[in-house]
């Protein structure tokens, strides 16, 4: 398979990655919908789209800033141009966080928000991360070298970790894993999105040790630091489970 993968149309072409980039928005957001039809909301429609726009804001920010200081050797050359060029998934789920705490606590809503985003956000992050196979090493998600048998050369005639399909793996499971034990036992309010999250940030934690990417003396980059961050802020997930679930909610 030649990397990057594009679409031919007439005399140009368009990068898979765009594709399922803007699929992932779109189909993420009309799954979403669909759930929520579904689903008895205990917030309304008004304080729904004012929490979105805080989600949106503190996404943004995150997923910017912490893609910036990704790279701290190279700082010297921030600009607009570079800090819009730079971003990454981890920001920008606990940017969301936060900006969604701080929109629920002024218009006062004490409710899981969270829990109904949790498996539109998964298939959103499925198709992005397909995307993100085909883009190669455009897109920066590749591994480091390796001589495992499944392997791949993205184009630079070294074979790599597929970071961006153990991604894919990983999401495959955790829904599973939560459908599983939501059909078995009944979560508490807001506990789905506490899994969803604290595992994802444990994922990335393990797999940045195998991603090409800068590290400090300690031997930690910053991606790494924020996972740390986000897990010590849920860290009632793990040291008291039996909370997650409404019997002992």
């Amino acid at each position: 398979m030649h990397f990057p993968l594009n679409i031919s149309l007439g005399k140009g072409q368009i990068p898979v990655h765009f594709v399922c980039e803007t699929l992932a928005y779109f189909i993420g957001y009309r799954y979403y919908s669909y759930l929520r039809q579904k689903t008895h909301d205990k917030i309304s429609a008004n304080h729904r789209l004012i929490i979105f726009v805080g989600a949106a804001a503190g996404a943004f920010f995150g997923s910017h800033i912490v893609g910036v200081l990704e790279h701290p050797e190279l700082l010297s050359k921030f600009s607009l141009l570079y800090f819009m060029g730079n971003k990454t998934i981890v920001g920008g789920l606990l940017g969301g966080l936060i900006g969604v705490e701080y929109t629920k606590k002024q218009i006062g809503v004490t409710a899981s928000s969270g829990d109904l985003m949790v498996y539109p956000l998964i298939l959103a992050m499925f198709i992005g991360r397909v995307g993100c196979f085909f883009a190669g090493l455009e897109d920066g998600t590749y591994g480091t070298a390796s001589n495992l048998p499944w392997a791949i050369d993205f184009g630079d005639g070294i074979r790599r970790h597929p970071t961006n399909l153990y991604e894919i793996i990983f999401w495959i499971l955790l829904w599973g894993v939560l459908s599983f034990t939501e059909g078995k036992r009944q979560l508490a309010d807001g506990a789905r999105f506490k899994i969803f999250l604290s595992a994802y940030l444990v994922f990335r934690f393990l797999i940045e040790f195998i991603k090409p990417n800068y590290v400090f003396n300690f031997g930690l980059g910053v991606i790494q630091l924020v996972c740390i961050a986000g897990i010590l802020y849920y860290y009632r997930v793990f040291i008291q489970p039996k909370k997650l679930f409404l019997k002992y909610a």
